[in-house]
């Protein structure tokens, strides 16, 4: 029924627009048009657990080259994209290493983590007008599809996306992949996916106001939709208010609710942060809430050989309340306080902080109600405006999460740290 809608309202802006665009008539050539990027990334990830739980920590250097050539001229263009990537495990700790929520490097069998990882893909891509079809390798960054980049390596999916942007403003996607590369493991299908469909688009309505409607379809998993409306209201000089909401609802297969005993087959999960920024500040207020008889809350990312994951990306969760806790447990309500600061207005160009406080409650679980968990989270992150190391940034992030007892069973508290330093490379 989504589908069909998306449909619809795709159709009646292609016919009540005349911008139509071609971006292939502005193609300069296959070599003219290709880059070859290389970014260098040292990541550190380290979780104090409490309540008896062991410590666990991740460190890795990593190189992730990126070739995208341009398009050959003509009616149809065609090009080619390509990846390369490489990691090395500096810390190599059988007893530290194997947590879900780190996973820089697998562990093996003898369970030991990898020494280091290597792996490559390759997609083909051909383009009339502003429709681009890609088969092959890609990362995609859809709401319903979104490959996580948050650790050492990323994720990556093998199959065919659409994506058209012939009227201005608008992008529609369309899909299928039947592979996921898992961030800390070598091979094209090492992350458990039969397949996933994905649909959908975005509309910018106005210079304020863009929305978007997507839907997927994890074979023998579930199937979700979701729903966003972005407005900005321009304020006085330097001062806006920006209101964001996110919605997501997913239904169980039956076959993995018997596979990972799942006692509801049905969540719907939202948020509506309100964001007012003015000069080099900026104040967040939002609000998160889960509904819905499954509970596994809201189901995203990870692999679906792991217990309660799906394979659809470790970044589809397009919600305000997402850091360390995802906020997203049965039944669960979840508020947030934020604040963010540019410090370049104070001359320090790239520097900016950010801190956040969540609170979630009325956590359900299957032996309590009334759970709680609250997390204080803080990032400083610095990019480097000049000279040799152009572009180089290092990130701090540090978060406070605790649990209540009655919570326990959907997740567990502790400090948590990350270091990020990435070096990016443009070869040409």
């Amino acid at each position: 029924m989504l589908n069909k809608r998306i449909s619809l309202i795709a159709l009646g802006i292609l016919s009540a627009s005349q911008a139509m665009a071609n971006d292939q008539a502005e193609s300069k050539g296959f070599v003219e048009d290709s880059s070859l990027k290389v970014l260098l990334r040292n990541a550190y990830m380290n979780r104090d657990f409490k309540d008896g739980n062991a410590d666990k920590s991740e460190w890795g250097q990593a190189a992730i080259g990126t070739f995208s050539s341009g398009f050959t001229q003509g009616t149809i263009g065609v090009g080619v994209d390509a990846f390369g990537l490489y990691a090395l495990n500096l810390e190599r700790s059988e007893d530290r290493s194997g947590a879900q929520g780190i996973d820089f490097f697998k562990k093996g069998d003898s369970g030991q983590p990898a020494d280091d990882l290597a792996k490559a893909g390759a997609a083909v891509k051909f383009r009339l007008s502003s429709t681009t079809l890609t088969y092959g390798d890609q990362m995609p960054a859809l709401p319903v599809l979104a490959y996580d980049n948050g650790r050492l390596l990323p994720e990556s999916y093998t199959g065919t996306l659409i994506t058209s942007k012939e009227i201005k403003g608008l992008q529609l996607d369309a899909g299928r992949f039947t592979a996921e590369s898992r961030k800390s493991a070598e091979g094209r299908d090492s992350g458990g996916l039969k397949s996933i469909n994905v649909l959908g688009g975005s509309y910018q309505f106005t210079e304020q106001f863009k929305a978007a409607l997507y839907a997927s379809d994890v074979e023998d998993v579930l199937k979700k939709q979701y729903v966003n409306a972005n407005y900005v209201f321009p304020l006085a000089k330097d001062q806006s208010l920006t209101l964001d909401f996110n919605g997501y609802r997913t239904k169980l297969d039956d076959s993995y609710m018997r596979d990972v005993g799942a006692t509801g087959d049905d969540n719907k999960i939202w948020s509506l942060a309100a964001i007012y920024a003015t000069g080099p500040h900026s104040f967040t207020l939002g609000y998160q809430r889960s509904t819905g008889d499954s509970n596994l809350g809201y189901p995203y990312g990870g692999y679906q050989k792991d217990q309660n994951r799906v394979g659809d990306g470790g970044n589809t969760i397009y919600l305000a309340n997402s850091y360390w806790s995802d906020f997203n447990a049965e039944d669960e309500r979840s508020w947030q306080l934020g604040y963010g600061l540019d410090f370049s207005t104070f001359g320090v160009p790239g520097l900016s902080y950010n801190f956040a406080y969540v609170r979630g409650d009325n956590i359900t679980t299957s032996t309590s109600t009334g759970g709680t968990e609250r997390e204080i989270f803080n990032q400083f992150k610095y990019v480097v405006q000049s000279g040799p190391a152009k572009d180089l940034s290092v990130k701090l992030r540090s978060s406070i999460l605790r649990v209540s007892q009655k919570s326990s069973e959907y997740n567990v508290g502790g400090n948590e740290v990350r270091v990020f330093v990435d070096y990016p490379i443009n070869i040409f």
